[in-house]
C-alpha cells in the first residue's frame, strides 16, 4: 500500500477524482491550467509548467494577482525541498514619520503608499533559471498570447471584477488611478461574464519580462515607467529600490503532524501560524471529524496560533523571538494547556528568548511545486503602471505604524505576508504540493485541509469539498452555508459567536496534488468555490 492513504477512497467525495501519470497542473483558472499542461507536453518540467501558470493567471485572473505582485514557492526536485520568498519590501525612502504626514494614522488599503518592491517577475526568473528546463520566452507565451488575444471572461471572474470595479468607482480617486479604469474597465464599466477582455500593454509587459529574464522590470525599460509614475504622483518606489531587489532562496521549515512532515516557508510568511496550531492539534485525538470537539478544539489551537503570529511574525531580521522556539514541542505543550471546553480569547504566549493565486504542478519525473502569487487584497493598490498592465499590490497595507510593534513600518523592510505555499512529505518521499488562498484564512484552510487528509483520510478532492469555518476575531468565527447546524449551534453554546455566511466567498480556494511514491501515479483535487480545473496528462 503506498504511504498516503487517501488515496484509496476514491468515493469520499461527492466529484471525480482526477488521477493521472505523465503530468498535473492544478489551479483555479481552466485556460491557465491548461496553458501549464501545454508546457509539459511540450518537455517542460513542473517548475516551467508552474511559471507558464503562474504568468496565465496575471492576465486570466487579475482580480487576485498581477505583474506587480509577490510570490512565493516550494520545489521538490531530486529529492530535496527548496523554498523561494519572492516578496519585496518598503522603499527605502519611506518611513512611519512620512505616511502620518500625509495624514495616516494607519496604512491605507490605496494608492502609492501601501505599494511594496513586486516580486512576482523575479520569482519566475529565478525559477526559471535554476530549475527550469525551457526557455522563459517560450514559457510566458501562452500569457502572451491571452493578453493579446483576448479571452472570455469566467464567471467567478465577472463577479469578483464587478465588486472591485464599483469598490474603486466609489472609494478611489485621482489621476493616479486611471490607469487602471483605463485597463480594466475600458468601456467605463468592468466586461461582463462571457465578453471578450485583452490587454496589450500586459502582453507586450510579459514580453519583455520573457526576453530579460525580468532585468526590464528591475533594471530595465519597465523599472523607468515604474519609477516615473511614483516621481509623478508624490510615491516612495523607485528604480533604485527595484534595482536592489532580489528573491532570497530559504530553507522551508516544518513540523511532524502524525508522521507526516508539513511544510511552509518562513517568516515573514504567515505559514508559520499553521504549523503552531497544528503543532497544538497533534497532542488531541480526533476520531469523528463530524464532532463539536473537533471543530472547537480547532478553532482554539488557530486563534493561539493567530495571536502568536500577529504579534511575533514580521521580516525575519527584525523578528523578536526564534522560529525553532515557536515550532518547539514545548512551547505547543504550554499553548495547548490554554484549550479547555469554553472559547477564550486569543492572547499571545511568551516564547522563550531567543486577493491571491494558488497552483500546485507535477510532472512524470517526481518534480513537483506549490506556488503562490498575489496582489494582497483584490487588485492591490488601484494603480496601474501607464502603458505596461503592470498592476501594483498593496501588501505593504499589513505594515503598523506603531513603532513598537513588530511589523512596524521601516524602510527596505518586508511586512507579515499572508501568502503561503504547503508542501507534504513522510520520510525521505515527497507526497505533495497543497494550499489554499485567501489572505488571513490561509493559514487556517492550511490547518483543516492537512488534517482531512491525514485525521479524517479523505483524498484531495474531498479534502478540498468540506464545509470550512474561518475564524475572524476574538470569538468570532464564520461559517459556510453548507456547514453543519447542529455543529454550528453546539459551538455557539461552548462561548463562539457563529456567523453563517450567505456565500463561499472569504473561505479560501485551494489546490492538491499527492504522488503516490510506488507508481507514481498523480491524484489531484481542485477547489469547489472558483472556476478550478485540474488539467492532466
Amino acid at each position: 500500500m503506498a504511504a498516503f492513504d487517501p488515496l484509496y477512497y476514491p468515493y469520499s467525495s461527492r466529484r471525480n477524482v482526477i488521477m493521472a501519470k505523465k503530468g498535473m497542473v492544478a489551479t483555479s483558472q481552466p485556460l491557465a491550467a491548461q496553458a501549464g499542461l501545454d508546457i509539459l507536453k511540450k518537455g517542460g518540467n513542473a517548475i516551467d509548467a508552474a511559471i507558464a501558470t503562474a504568468a496565465c493567471l496575471t492576465v486570466l485572473e487579475p482580480t487576485s494577482n498581477g505583474i506587480g505582485g509577490d510570490a512565493f514557492a516550494l520545489v521538490w526536485t531530486k529529492g530535496k525541498l527548496h523554498g523561494l520568498n519572492a516578496s519585496g519590501p518598503a522603499p527605502q525612502s519611506i518611513s512611519i514619520e512620512a505616511v502620518k504626514a500625509l495624514g495616516h494614522e494607519v496604512m491605507p488599503s490605496h494608492g502609492l503608499l501601501p505599494v511594496t518592491v513586486p516580486g512576482a517577475p523575479a520569482a519566475w526568473a529565478a525559477l526559471s533559471k535554476r530549475f527550469g528546463k525551457l526557455p522563459l520566452t517560450e514559457v510566458l507565451q501562452p500569457a502572451i498570447d491571452y493578453a493579446e488575444q483576448g479571452f472570455p471572461i469566467s464567471p467567478t471572474l465577472g463577479y469578483y471584477w464587478a465588486a472591485a470595479y464599483h469598490s474603486f468607482k466609489k472609494n478611489v480617486q485621482g489621476e493616479a488611478f486611471q490607469a487602471w479604469f483605463d485597463t480594466f474597465a475600458p468601456g467605463g464599466r468592468a466586461p461582463r461574464i462571457g465578453e471578450i477582455w485583452r490587454s496589450p500593454d500586459h502582453g507586450a509587459t510579459l514580453r519583455l519580462i520573457a526576453e530579460t529574464n525580468a532585468e526590464a522590470f528591475y533594471r530595465g525599460e519597465l523599472a523607468e515607467k515604474i519609477d516615473q509614475f511614483f516621481r509623478k504622483h508624490g510615491g516612495f518606489l523607485s528604480k533604485e529600490d527595484l534595482a536592489d531587489y532580489h528573491p532570497e532562496w530559504v530553507d522551508p521549515i516544518k513540523i511532524n503532524y502524525r508522521g507526516y512532515d508539513v511544510w511552509e516557508i518562513p517568516p515573514n510568511g504567515q505559514g508559520i501560524v499553521a504549523l503552531m496550531a497544528l503543532n497544538i492539534l497533534k497532542g488531541f485525538h480526533f476520531s469523528d471529524q463530524e464532532s463539536v470537539d473537533t471543530y472547537h478544539t480547532q478553532l482554539e489551537a488557530i486563534k493561539l496560533a493567530f495571536a502568536d503570529g500577529k504579534k511575533f511574525v514580521t521580516d525575519p531580521r527584525e523578528m523578536r523571538v526564534k522560529v525553532e522556539e515557536l515550532l518547539s514541542d514545548h512551547y505547543a505543550a504550554q499553548r495547548r494547556q490554554l484549550i479547555s471546553s469554553t472559547a477564550r480569547l486569543p492572547e499571545a504566549g511568551e516564547p522563550p528568548a531567543g486577493g491571491t493565486v494558488y497552483l500546485a504542478a507535477a510532472d512524470e519525473e517526481g518534480n513537483m511545486i506549490s506556488f503562490i502569487q498575489s496582489n494582497f487584497q483584490g487588485f492591490g493598490s488601484g494603480l496601474v503602471v501607464p502603458g505596461t498592465g503592470i498592476s501594483l499590490q498593496n501588501r505593504g497595507k499589513d505594515f503598523s505604524l506603531d513603532p513598537n510593534h513588530a511589523n512596524a513600518l521601516q524602510p527596505g523592510k518586508k511586512t507579515y505576508h499572508t501568502i503561503i505555499p504547503g508542501f507534504l512529505t513522510k520520510g525521505e518521499q515527497a507526497v505533495g504540493p497543497f494550499g489554499v488562498m485567501g489572505g488571513y484564512m490561509q493559514p487556517q484552510g492550511h490547518v483543516q485541509v492537512v488534517m482531512n487528509l491525514i485525521d479524517f483520510q479523505l483524498n484531495p478532492q474531498a479534502a478540498l469539498d468540506r464545509p470550512r469555518w474561518r475564524w475572524i476575531k476574538d470569538n468570532v468565527v464564520e461559517v459556510e452555508p453548507n456547514f453543519p447546524d447542529h455543529i454550528a449551534q453546539a459551538l455557539a453554546r461552548r462561548g463562539h459567536e457563529i456567523r453563517k455566511a450567505i456565500d463561499h466567498t472569504g473561505f479560501g480556494r485551494g489546490q492538491i496534488i499527492v504522488r503516490d511514491p510506488e507508481t507514481g501515479v498523480l491524484t489531484g483535487g481542485t477547489e469547489p468555490r472558483t472556476d478550478g480545473q485540474i488539467a492532466a496528462w
